[in-house]
């Protein structure tokens, strides 16, 4: 929610004062969303030192994110979008306890959600494409649904 928020408050005062510090909240807000997914993933189906030491890595991981934001926002787009990715995707070192946890259904919604949030992220590099930001949103929400719906039902 607080991503969504963020990202909602950045657009709609695009054009405000405010608008620096609100982008700012908006990209953190990626890093919170990514690093609060993990949880019930490494605590519950992961679980054990593997599960935690995930959790810590990736937390500590999107805070540095966080703080590389406050002083460099924008200013390496490419890099900003494969630091997201990779935090998306170091849920493959726990893959087989996930498997295991999740059944098929539900790890195929989890890696689905990854690769929706991926492909977004990839078409968002693109440029000359219009509507792209609308159509990068698209993706985040179909990948938010996929994981929701993985947490929810599978976890």
């Amino acid at each position: 929610m607080l991503l969504y928020t963020a990202s909602t408050a950045f657009h709609g005062f695009y054009f405000s004062k405010a608008r620096h510090v609100l982008q700012v909240l908006d990209h953190s807000g990626v890093f919170i969303l990514i690093a609060g997914s993990y949880l019930p993933y490494c605590l519950v189906a992961i679980g054990g030192k593997l599960g935690i030491g995930l959790l810590i890595a990736i937390w500590a991981l999107c805070l540095g994110g966080i703080a590389y934001k406050l002083f460099f926002l924008n200013r390496f787009k490419h890099l900003e979008t494969m630091i997201y990715v990779v935090l998306g995707w170091l849920c493959l070192v726990g893959m087989v306890p996930l498997w295991h946890h999740l059944g098929p259904v539900g790890f195929w919604l989890l890696v689905a959600g990854g690769v929706a949030y991926t492909g977004g992220a990839m078409l968002y590099l693109q440029k000359g494409i219009p509507y792209i930001h609308v159509i990068w949103h698209l993706f985040v929400i179909l990948g938010s649904l996929c994981m929701y719906l993985s947490i929810y039902f599978y976890l």
